[in-house]
């Protein structure tokens, strides 16, 4: 029923591991059950066999299982952490709809289930701190992305002055400090990024725009280590982390890009491109005096004198 085309004998050998005679005995027996089943057959010559969408028994007979039912929440949870709460509320209408399609009984027993795993997996009651999201900003900010529509913000900078832009929306950059990414509609045409927390305020213009269909939003935040970035910073960085941290630092992706190199005393050298020297100390510091910064040379200078030898844990 998830298969707009159907499924063919193929897919049945590549699910459950047979060869194409029991494929066909076991499509048999599904037509003997499943009467209302459709057999087409493709532009490959292939037979492909289809159920209706429009009978809602099959859903009510499958049901959602717990674990399924406790990721989606565990995901719209993320999303509201990560400040994206258009995409939480998604998830939990979502949610909704498919409770809602099964037997009462059924669907209480479920979320029962769900709740037991999710406090089994410590999400319920996990702390930290987190950024609190203006939810209407967030809110203008989905809903442009989604047609595309340009936007109209009240920017403050870094200087304390306030200034009204007009900008294409392309993307959000969610870390310690969150950024939208967008093209402003005048000026140089480069892409750039804005700090959640500058804008005062924000409204959609209505006026569409096409999308740079070369733009890349992943290749693009990459070239920071956070979510901040600066061309003056970018180029390469090199670290040392001890023959004691090494082991914890593998375990790390610190880069889309980077590469990683064990050393002949058992040390690991972490080598990537990118832009962000004050994340990457505050990164760093939490590693103490078990990573060395090789290069660049103005991060090295900003880490020295905080390098610590008495941490008892690593991150």
């Amino acid at each position: 029923m998830s298969r707009f085309n159907g499924i063919a004998l193929q897919d049945i050998t590549q699910e459950f591991d047979c060869d194409h005679r029991t494929a066909q005995r076991m499509m048999r027996s599904f037509e003997a059950v499943f009467r209302q089943v459709e057999i087409r057959e493709g532009e490959d010559r292939r037979r492909r066999w289809l159920l209706p969408r429009h009978d809602p028994r099959w859903l009510q007979a499958q049901g959602i299982r717990d674990g399924e039912l406790a990721a989606l929440e565990l995901a719209a949870k993320r999303a509201e952490r990560d400040g994206a709460p258009d995409e939480s509320q998604r998830l939990r209408g979502l949610r909704d709809r498919l409770l809602a399609a099964m037997p009462s009984s059924k669907a209480r027993r479920t979320e029962t289930d769900a709740e037991a795993l999710l406090e089994a997996q410590g999400f319920a009651t996990r702390p930290g701190p987190r950024v609190v999201p203006d939810m209407n900003t967030l809110g203008v900010l989905t809903e442009a992305l989604r047609a595309p529509f340009t936007v109209e913000l009240a920017y403050t900078t870094a200087d304390g002055r306030t200034a009204d832009r007009v900008l294409q929306p392309y993307g959000l950059l969610l870390g310690i400090r969150r950024y939208l990414v967008a093209r402003p509609v005048q000026g140089d045409g480069k892409m750039r990024r804005f700090r959640l927390d500058r804008i005062r305020s924000a409204r959609i213009t209505g006026q569409s725009f096409a999308r740079d269909p070369e733009f890349d939003l992943a290749r693009f935040s990459a070239q920071a280590f956070g979510s901040f970035h600066s061309d003056a910073e970018y180029g390469p960085v090199v670290w040392r982390f001890s023959p004691q941290s090494a082991g914890v630092a593998r375990q790390f992706i610190f880069h889309p890009d980077q590469e990683m190199i064990d050393e002949p005393d058992g040390s690991l050298i972490l080598r990537f491109s990118a832009s962000g020297h004050m994340e990457m100390a505050w990164h760093l510091y939490q590693w103490g005096d078990q990573v060395d910064v090789l290069a660049p040379d103005a991060l090295r200078d900003m880490v020295a004198a905080h390098r610590r030898s008495d941490f008892p844990a690593l991150p």
